[in-house]
């Protein structure tokens, strides 16, 4: 099929996305970074604002009060999207992106610039898919994408819920790249499905789920479950997999989450097997048929549904805590684990910044920094950067200065304190199991400052209902720092500071009663000054 597209501007997207609003429909444009995502999308609106007149204010307003202070970010956002064009990527809170998805649906957003996030698991009416990029930055530089990644992208054009046919189009600028382009990805072979088992962080975390739930209770049915799998079906050698089982069970014995209870008889296994243990005097409890069990500590380990291995260092780090842990030492050990990729990468002009950080911190650091020249030094690096980016926003650091610092967006952030808070609570679970209730204490206090992301002084007035960040703030700055200092305070005060409805709902969470008198003045619904009494 040949589509003829008017060259009206110097941009082949901008013509595309021109060409399908004058055919009434919507379209999705793939781009490879969220910066580009952002631009393709201003491109677009700044084109059409000189002679489009349709302002969708409504929404352009309920994207900028998100969050309770807006980022350029979300500036930006909204005033595209009176154009009838929106950008969509990670960085967006979960309700703006809800707020496009949904005007998309209903045709108010005809545009949506964005990157692979939007490509999967939604269902949106684009007739069109404009494919800008196909390469992506990577360790060896920009590299084509997956035929996976590709065909994910492709799918969301012309969905049966909204249309009969749809368009995928991959925008070139070369004969050689389009040849490519055809053979590649058009005409070319969908990569195989590799089994995520296959990773030893997952597999360590069910084999310890399968055994803590009980659904296998020994060596031999564990290995009767896995050979049933895609992974065992996909790597074909049993014998290789036995051992990976086998290694995984000897990890999760020397962590102290699985047991064993003597059972003499062998297990019923293979030839090759029972001749390889028979060479040794000394048998594994996991390589005989004996009754696998998990302890308590490893039951609340799969419950918590962490990496084991995660789990054994949070162990071993609380266990040696002699004195109270600071914060941000909590806040780096957290953040040297598996579970809170992708950690913030050290750019080369930070190293200096965050050697000094690691040199300034080093007595409260929980995980101790390898030697420098090894493997694992710069995730090390990359952890304190992240700690470091946790601790900004618990000393009350806005998104706009999180965004100027560390590059990261707003709807970013979430999902990284959301990750935090799961982190900070296997850690809050695992010091009450072994007996350490003060390393709990101070995670428990943790947690609280990591929601709300506010210095520890805050504490007592967030604990109110109504009372966020912003108004705890104001009230503490002009002296009202606790509970009993809200019950004391003038409630013309309080109403001035933080509104009326949150100034009645804490003083009746301290106990203070508050008769709100409506008096009828010449504009309606103005209230007169409270008065309030003691129950």
């Amino acid at each position: 099929m040949e589509l003829k597209i008017n060259q009206i501007t110097q941009d082949e997207t901008i013509d595309l996305v021109l060409d399908t609003l004058k055919i009434g429909k919507q379209a999705l444009v793939f781009v490879n970074t969220k910066r580009s995502a952002e631009k393709t999308a201003e491109d677009i609106a700044k084109f059409l604002k000189k002679s489009n007149v349709n302002k969708n204010e409504e929404l352009a307003k309920e994207i900028l009060n998100d969050l309770g202070k807006p980022t350029r970010q979300c500036e930006r956002l909204a005033e595209i999207v009176k154009q009838g064009i929106a950008f969509h990527h990670a960085g967006l809170t979960s309700k703006q992106k809800e707020l496009i998805q949904d005007n998309f649906r209903n045709g108010t957003v005809k545009i949506i610039c964005c990157t692979p996030t939007l490509a999967s698991g939604i269902d949106l009416p684009a007739f069109r898919t404009i494919i800008k990029d196909l390469k992506r930055f990577g360790v060896r530089g920009y590299i084509y994408i997956p035929v996976l990644e590709y065909l994910q992208m492709s799918g969301r054009a012309g969905r049966p819920k909204y249309d009969t046919e749809g368009q995928s189009i991959v925008v070139t600028t070369t004969e050689n790249e389009q040849e490519n382009i055809k053979h590649n990805y058009i005409n070319g072979e969908a990569e195989s499905i590799i089994s995520k088992l296959a990773v030893e962080p997952v597999l360590r975390t069910y084999v310890l789920s399968l055994v803590a739930s009980n659904f296998v209770n020994s060596r031999e049915k564990l290995v009767s479950f896995f050979s049933k799998t895609f992974w065992a079906h996909q790597y074909e050698d049993m014998t290789k997999i036995e051992k990976i089982i086998d290694k995984m069970l000897h990890l999760l014995e020397d962590f102290d989450f699985i047991e064993t209870k003597p059972n003499f008889g062998r297990a019923k296994m293979g030839s090759s097997r029972q001749s390889e243990i028979g060479k040794s005097d000394f048998v594994s409890a996991s390589e005989l048929n004996d009754e696998l069990r998990a302890t308590e500590i490893g039951k609340r380990v799969a419950q918590l549904y962490i990496d084991p291995l995660t789990a054994h260092e949070f162990i071993t780090q609380i266990k040696k805590a002699e004195k109270t842990p600071s914060s941000f030492g909590l806040l780096h050990l957290i953040s040297n684990t598996l579970e809170i990729r992708p950690k913030l990468n050290v750019k080369a002009k930070e190293y200096e910044e965050y050697t000094s950080l690691i040199v300034e911190k080093e007595e409260e650091l929980l995980s101790k920094e390898p030697a420098e020249f090894e493997e694992d030094h710069d995730e090390f690096m990359n952890s304190i950067k992240t700690a470091a980016f946790f601790s900004d926003w618990i000393e009350e650091k806005d998104d706009e200065f999180l965004l100027d610092k560390f590059d990261v967006r707003p709807g970013e952030s979430r999902a990284k304190i959301d990750l935090a808070d799961w982190l900070l609570y296997a850690n809050e679970e695992l010091a009450k199991l072994i007996e350490k209730p003060s390393f709990a204490r101070e995670v428990t206090k943790l947690r609280f400052r990591l929601k709300y992301g506010i210095k520890e002084e805050l504490l007592p007035l967030v604990k109110l209902r109504e009372i966020g960040r912003a108004r705890a703030r104001r009230l503490f700055n002009n002296g009202i720092k606790d509970t009993g200092d809200v019950k004391t305070a003038d409630f013309a005060k309080l109403k001035f500071l933080i509104g009326e409805a949150a100034a009645k709902s804490i003083k009746e969470q301290v106990g203070e009663k508050v008769d709100i008198e409506i008096k009828p003045t010449k504009r309606k619904g103005q209230m007169s000054l409270n008065k309030f009494e003691k129950v």
